[in-house]
């Protein structure tokens, strides 16, 4: 059986730098019948485990460790046994949320993840968070973004940990040069293509100058 993409919505807050905000969060469920990986446990493990129901949790993969995105993770784990996999340049931030614990797992760039026997390609994009990651499904046609692109442009930088050209130059190096009908499931919000958000690079830089 072919993967296929699940999709939940989640409500919590956001919070870093001093400030907390109210934000809807994308979790993406991939996997079969069988099994499956979550990528980014936001907010709700009990949401989470209906929406998996009762299929094996292989992984939680973290695109980032902005609170809002991996709030929900070490319970996920604790209830399914799933390792906790993240990029370790984020683990600052991780520990700004979670000081007890640590991600199980280390991502890195080139990783390939199999899972329902569909691959997804671990992407290291900094720039929103100096350990944010894309995970690219080809075989589904489909790039999993975190906060690193979104409908409309880049993800925030202007808060602690983010820098702005670093996230142009992901954007440009690790995602605009897939396919152009490659659909981008992002963080929060409605998806979008490559091929769509590609023709306004240069719009970007000049409104983030």
């Amino acid at each position: 059986m072919t993967a296929r993409i699940d999709h939940l919505v989640t409500s919590g807050t956001f919070s870093l730098d001093g400030g907390t905000w109210n934000v809807d969060n994308n979790v993406w469920i991939v996997g079969d019948d069988v099994e499956a990986v979550v990528i980014d446990a936001a907010h709700d493990a009990e949401a989470i485990l209906a929406a998996l129901g009762g299929r094996t949790l292989r992984a939680i993969i973290c695109t980032h460790a902005h609170n809002d995105h991996i709030d929900a993770a070490p319970a996920l784990a604790a209830r399914t046994g799933a390792l906790i996999h993240l990029h370790p340049d984020d683990l600052p931030l991780w520990k700004q949320t979670h000081p007890d614990s640590a991600p199980d797992a280390h991502l890195s760039d080139g990783q390939v993840m199999t899972i329902a026997g569909t691959d997804l390609t671990v992407l290291h994009t900094p720039g929103h968070a100096p350990g944010a990651v894309c995970l690219y499904a080809p075989d589904l046609g489909t790039v999993f973004t975190g906060d690193t692109l979104f409908q409309g442009g880049p993800g925030a930088t202007g808060r602690s940990f983010s820098d702005f050209p670093t996230i142009i130059d992901s954007i440009r190096d690790r995602l605009l040069t897939l396919p152009p009908r490659t659909e981008v499931r992002t963080g929060h919000g409605d998806p979008t293509t490559i091929g769509d958000e590609a023709p306004h690079l240069e719009e970007w830089i000049q409104r983030g100058h």
